[in-house]
């Protein structure tokens, strides 16, 4: 040190002059320290505080690590809204909700058999169309509300109102761009194993709405065709339209079937989809609860209508019978030509017509030019109407 001082010097010195501050301010140390201890408590309170509230929001934390917000898929998952419910059969959530007033196309077990036989017979009539190779299918048919179909049709698109004649009401056929230009490719003559053109940004031309509306006769004309074995109905086309707010036939809201049908010709073609509201279905809808054909519930009414049409069409043997008598069997066996019969009629008498062992009416017998006629005198009894129909 410079002056000489050792440690032990120095600490003594520094604690006399800490004592001599110390007596200096001997008045004020008592405030000081109440001052410093209601300091201390009050930062005592706060850190309590702080430690209560920490507490309380771990808790919370703790619930809530559970919640997340969810993302989009999840949404559309849980609403049933998402984008590809065209595409997918099975819906879940509120759009199930909401469609399960929606009657399904599985519970018209007949509509099954009309589709297949429209799609062999649109086989063999494209193939006479268009002089190609033409493979139909049946890709699905599926319950969906009008308005969601509306909105889903990919523009451009040629979509044909037709009328149900029988039926009284209306449907829709849409032709997508893909089959639209390959017919007309085929039916001018293109190329074989050369993709079809499409022609975007304009308007479809005469001669293309010309085409496609031969096309949509001969769709139509199969599926009158198809539905020949349940009822007789008129497939008529009423309109071709390009814009489908141009193309409403029923409410949005309401539900309809919609088949969808693969047109391929080679490397070419589209798809056809058929639109049939449930109100045009409704009048024959007992018809389309089938099964089978035939298939009875309670009344069948296309079975009665069928088998009464065949059995008034039915054929029956009539005998007219002028006169009957007994004669021994060893007379008839001795019987030779020339030998006379005398009966127990006269000209006039009246001959008896019968159906087999039931007795009908009774007439006289006369001409109608070169032929032997017998009028009928009498009408038919109610005994002989019971006997050819089997009643009791």
């Amino acid at each position: 040190m410079s002056d000489g001082k050792t440690d032990d010097e120095l600490a003594a010195e520094w604690a006399a002059e800490l004592e001599a501050d110390t007596a200096a301010q001997g008045g004020d140390d008592d405030g000081l320290g109440d001052d410093f201890a209601a300091e201390w408590e009050a930062s005592l309170a706060n850190e309590e505080q702080a430690a209560k509230t920490n507490l309380a929001s771990a808790v919370v934390g703790s619930n809530t690590t559970t919640e997340r917000i969810l993302n989009q898929d999840e949404i559309d998952s849980l609403l049933g809204f998402s984008l590809e419910d065209e595409e997918a059969d099975d819906t879940s959530g509120i759009r199930a909700i909401i469609n399960s007033a929606m009657v399904s196309y599985e519970r018209l077990p007949m509509l099954e058999v009309v589709f297949d036989r429209l799609v062999r017979l649109l086989t063999t009539s494209l193939r006479n169309f268009t002089l190609d190779n033409v493979e139909v299918s049946l890709d699905a048919i599926t319950s969906i509300r009008f308005g969601d179909y509306l909105n889903s049709i990919p523009l451009p698109a040629i979509l044909s109102v037709f009328r149900a004649k029988q039926l009284d009401n209306f449907g829709l056929l849409t032709v997508d761009s893909n089959l639209i230009y390959s017919i007309v490719d085929v039916l001018l003559g293109g190329r074989r194993g050369t993709v079809a053109m499409r022609i975007e940004g304009r308007p479809y031309t005469t001669i293309e709405r010309s085409l496609v509306t031969r096309l949509v006769e001969v769709i139509l004309g199969d599926a009158k065709q198809a539905f020949a074995p349940l009822t007789d109905v008129d497939f008529e086309l009423d309109r071709i339209e390009t814009n489908p707010r141009f193309a409403a036939i029923a409410r949005p809201a309401n539900a309809a079937i919609l088949v969808k049908l693969r047109i391929d010709m080679e490397d070419r073609g589209g798809r056809a989809e058929l639109l049939l509201p449930y109100a045009t279905l409704e009048p024959i809808r007992k018809m389309l609860l089938q099964n089978f054909m035939g298939e009875k519930f309670g009344r069948d009414n296309i079975w009665e209508g069928h088998l009464a049409s065949e059995l008034w069409a039915a054929k029956l043997d009539i005998q007219a019978v002028l006169d009957e008598m007994d004669v021994p069997l060893g007379k008839i066996l001795n019987l030779e030509v020339g030998d006379t019969l005398f009966l127990n009629a006269t000209p006039d008498s009246r001959v008896e017509i019968k159906c087999g062992e039931a007795r009908l009416t009774d007439g006289r017998v006369g001409r109608m030019g070169p032929k032997v006629a017998v009028r009928v005198e009498s009408p038919i009894s109610d005994r002989a109407r019971a006997e050819i129909l089997g009643d009791s």
